[in-house]
């Protein structure tokens, strides 16, 4: 005699089998939130990687009439995500009155920038009134508070503070013509991880 399915099990009871495949399907989807979080897909990005995203085009910060920002960075790069968490707070003080675009070393479509702002270390932080003019250029990674005294300045249109590693620029005599100062046209560029 064999036993068959109660087609009306008694009230509380799961049919056979759908027990089974609720499990699975939990299981399913807790291996899944998993994955994601392994793989950082539930993170939020980190503030170099919202900044960088959030980046307007650099020609276009250049020529929309307000003083901009420019960091040449990378993501390997340790003091250019120590730094981050200050920027990301700098940029949203001055939302709308100062532009900060992030150009990454890695990324072969910044390379004439890399090459005309003789990026040869990073962080490196550019400033540019609002006329899209070089005013200065910063070294190295930068205090919340030293990057608020710089984006002021350059708000206000007066001289970058004097910190170590912050310089006014000039255009080197042959600049115009893809040459800057001794180095000339035979040594080349410079590259981000040279520095040299």
């Amino acid at each position: 005699m064999s036993a068959t399915p109660d087609p009306h099990p008694a009230p509380g009871l799961l049919p056979p089998g759908r027990l089974e495949r609720m499990l699975l399907a939990a299981l399913a989807a807790l291996l899944a939130v998993l994955l994601l979080w392994l793989r950082g897909g539930l993170h939020p990005a980190a503030p170099l990687e919202r900044l960088a995203r959030q980046s307007p085009d650099f020609s276009t910060a250049l020529a929309d009439g307000r003083p901009t920002l420019v960091e040449f960075y990378a993501d390997w790069c340790e003091a250019c995500r120590a730094m981050a968490p200050a920027m990301e707070a700098m940029e949203k003080r001055h939302h709308g009155a100062l532009d900060v675009v992030l150009l990454n070393v890695d990324n072969p479509r910044w390379q004439p920038q890399l090459e005309r702002y003789e990026v040869n270390g990073i962080p490196q932080l550019d400033f540019f009134d609002a006329a899209g003019v070089s005013v200065g250029r910063s070294i190295g990674a930068r205090s919340a508070d030293e990057l608020e005294a710089l984006s002021t300045a350059l708000l206000q249109g007066t001289p970058l503070p004097a910190l170590a590693g912050v310089g006014a620029t000039s255009e080197l005599p042959g600049a115009a013509a893809g040459v800057s100062g001794e180095r000339g046209a035979t040594a080349g560029p410079i590259a981000p991880r040279s520095h040299g």
